[in-house]
């Protein structure tokens, strides 16, 4: 037993102090190389102080609207709905959030809102939407705010941000950089 136990003790000493001493220590000192060190991508528009990284809730039909939240938008409780596709209370939050997105956006079918849209990421603080989000959205900013569908479109594409390295994942749009894009046409 002692040739066993003595060697077990050892490793379990060595891993915690790998996993939970070293490897911390690496992470944080490769954040502070990052800008901001690591915290996060701070926006500073009209006095206030935003995390571009982290969604924010849109309720207003002169923005864009984020992608839904199952922990409204709290980045201190980061977590999904945990409740599966067929799940019925699931499926009428989605159907619920569905008509609401259609009684916003008139003339726009439900056939072509996508799917972000309606459903809430696996943290609940999903910072973008695909372009194709954005583009739905449009006609509705464009009305409210009494520009053009071309300003708006234009301002989404620049917006846009392709795959990572042009590889990795899908273009996607923040929510929070379009919304204050727009706030400074006026």
């Amino acid at each position: 037993m002692k040739t066993n136990l003595l060697p077990a003790i050892r490793l379990t000493a060595a891993t915690l102090v790998l996993f939970c001493v070293v490897y911390p220590a690496i992470v944080w000192a490769i954040a502070q190389l990052a800008p901001n060190q690591g915290k996060g991508e701070v926006i500073a528009s009209n006095g206030k102080r935003y995390y571009a990284n982290v969604g924010q809730q849109f309720t207003e039909d002169k923005y864009f609207n984020s992608r839904p939240s199952a922990v409204d938008y709290n980045a201190a409780g980061s977590a999904g709905s945990n409740k599966g596709a067929s799940n019925p209370e699931y499926l009428q939050t989605v159907k619920a959030r569905l008509d609401t997105f259609l009684v916003h956006n008139p003339g726009v079918k439900e056939a072509d809102v996508p799917v972000e849209l309606v459903t809430a990421s696996g943290s609940g603080l999903d910072p973008d939407i695909s372009p194709a989000g954005a583009r739905v959205q449009s006609a509705r900013i464009a009305r409210v705010r009494g520009i053009s569908e071309k300003t708006v479109a234009s301002l989404v594409e620049q917006h846009t941000q392709g795959p990572l390295l042009g590889l990795f994942g899908p273009s996607h749009v923040n929510v929070l950089k379009l919304n204050l894009a727009l706030d400074q046409l006026r």
